[in-house]
């Protein structure tokens, strides 16, 4: 009997952890009787993680202590009565929304996501409508017709195009620079310009003023090269994002068209 008492005195402790341990696992911390799962500082964690901090013991240590004290305000909020008053309702309504928007967002990504096959044609596209080649054009812009005209006459008698720029362009992003637009695709231009750059050979400039919304224009091409597009590796992050923001505002497009809003 007394072997036996032995035995059961040293199982008996071991028991008892197995038998608490689940229980326990389950909960990082017990405030005045309400527990704190594990899942929601697995949570907490996660976050905090995505948002640069490095998981160790550290951390989950101070998110223990966090959620001890979160807990510990909210209970004395609730004995106070805090969440009967109505703006406190509804900021919790509001933060309750937001929880599950995020949560549907996520959701409706891992459906419909965006696949690498439809970036490819995302890229071809922009492509094609960049154009295969770039224009290096200077412009003079001035607000008359006749204005234009006599400007032309000046560059014909010899005077140069760039210090009439800077003379003369009511442009102010390209004038301080002698009417230099940089490398640019002829579709970064409104019609009639792009047509009119399009049309002329390196070193000429246009005999006869260009209306566009924004007055008249001269235009001069200086250099055509092939278009300098930068390969799909260096761009897909930025298409991926761009066309999951353009899924999203479809998917919310829908379901707005398919609601009865009164």
């Amino acid at each position: 009997m007394a072997l036996k008492s032995i035995r059961i005195a040293l199982i008996a402790p071991v028991l008892a952890a197995l038998v608490g341990l689940p229980a326990h696992a389950q909960n990082v911390a017990v405030v005045n009787g309400t527990p704190i799962p594990v899942s929601r500082a697995d949570a907490m964690v996660k976050e905090m993680v995505k948002q640069g901090q490095q998981n160790s013991p550290e951390l989950q240590a101070q998110v223990r202590e966090d959620l001890v004290n979160r807990e510990i305000l909210t209970q004395e909020a609730i004995r106070r009565g805090l969440q009967t008053q109505p703006d406190v309702q509804n900021q919790l309504a509001l933060a309750r929304q937001s929880v599950l928007i995020r949560a549907l967002i996520n959701d409706e990504l891992q459906k419909s996501p965006v696949t690498d096959a439809e970036v490819q044609a995302r890229y071809d596209e922009l492509k094609k409508q960049y154009g295969a080649e770039e224009y290096r054009a200077r412009h003079i812009l001035v607000p008359t017709e006749a204005e234009a005209e006599q400007l032309i006459a000046k560059l014909k008698a010899g005077a140069n195009f760039a210090d009439l720029a800077k003379q003369y362009s009511k442009d102010p992003g390209s004038a301080p620079n002698g009417g230099d637009l940089d490398w640019s695709p002829a579709s970064a231009y409104v019609e009639p310009f792009a047509a009119a750059l399009t049309k002329l050979k390196k070193g000429e400039y246009t005999d006869k003023p260009v209306k566009t919304s924004f007055g008249y224009h001269i235009i001069e091409l200086e250099d055509v090269r092939p278009a300098q597009i930068p390969p799909l590796s260096e761009v897909k992050t930025q298409l991926e994002q761009q066309m999951r923001q353009e899924k999203l505002q479809k998917f919310e497009m829908n379901l707005r068209d398919k609601a009865k809003i009164q």
